[in-house]
């Protein structure tokens, strides 16, 4: 009799946690390009029943004229929660809105103020390479994680603290190395670092690509080989994701030297990785400048 007891006792013991494990609800996330990505598996990591997936390839770089593909809307059909950097750069957002109305939508933009486009050009939407601006996505993916999902909204917090502080002590030592370098100019290829050369101290004297994804014209080459050589600028700066053709043109023509810069629109599926890569791009403008 007194085995059968502890028998029972033991099983009233190990039920509650059953029903519990049990009752654990599973959250799809998806996010709609890489600098997304990598913020949320930092701000889900861990979270129970919880999985982080990207919607767009982790090679395909940044969205300015994507399509939603068929195999995106399976994706987004599957998916509770959707993770956009916001800004303008989804493009096809409204869309997603209006064909998922069941699914949560975080826009990451929200609160940051943005650089306004030149002429009819809408605001600079590379929000992200900023580590500052960085930072504040982060806390509004937190935010609205801990929103969608209360019962977890602790360890989305602790999550956070956690990936804020380590871009927080990168942007320390990132403004202590690049101070002697203030007010420097430097020529990039398209208008991805306006938010990165704000925060640092340095002067965007020129932009190779003025339209995304087009090679500049031959005018505007030819001006922005005139206006190196009348200032002096001895280096300019790539990004991995795009042909350096008119890169190596300009620098063949002025005496420049290439290095590049990386934007962190592409990369590894690490949680480090956008880290890793402003490490990288601190060393080459310490080289650089």
């Amino acid at each position: 009799m007194g085995r059968s007891i502890g028998i029972i006792c033991a099983l009233l013991i190990m039920w509650p946690g059953e029903i519990c494990a049990s009752e654990i609800k599973n959250i799809n996330v998806l996010t709609s390009f890489y600098p997304a990505y990598i913020m949320a598996i930092n701000v889900c990591k861990d979270v129970p029943g919880v999985t982080v997936t990207n919607l767009t390839s982790s090679a395909s770089g940044c969205l300015h004229d994507y399509s939603i593909t068929t195999n995106d809307m399976k994706k987004l059909s599957d998916a509770d929660v959707f993770i956009a950097c916001g800004a303008g750069m989804e493009p096809f957002i409204d869309k997603v809105a209006r064909r998922y109305p069941a699914m949560k939508i975080a826009t990451l933009s929200d609160g940051i103020q943005l650089i306004a486009g030149k002429g009819e050009k809408p605001a600079n939407g590379h929000l992200w390479v900023s580590i500052t601006n960085a930072i504040s996505q982060v806390r509004n993916l937190g935010r609205a994680m801990a929103t969608f999902d209360p019962a977890h909204k602790n360890l989305y917090r602790v999550n956070t603290d956690a990936y804020t502080a380590k871009l927080d002590s990168l942007r320390s030592r990132m403004r202590s190395e690049l101070a002697p370098f203030k007010g420097a100019k430097i020529v990039t290829f398209h208008e991805a670092f306006s938010y990165f050369t704000r925060e640092f101290d340095l002067e965007i004297a020129a932009v190779v690509e003025r339209e995304p994804g087009s090679e500049p014209s031959a005018k505007e080459l030819a001006e922005t080989i005139d206006l190196i050589k009348k200032s002096g600028i001895k280096s300019l700066f790539s990004e991995p994701q795009y042909p350096a053709i008119a890169a190596n043109t300009i620098a063949k023509e002025t005496g420049a030297v290439v290095y590049v810069l990386d934007p962190a629109v592409t990369g590894p599926d690490d949680p480090d990785a956008y880290l890793k890569i402003m490490e990288t791009n601190l060393s080459v403008l310490k080289r650089a400048l």
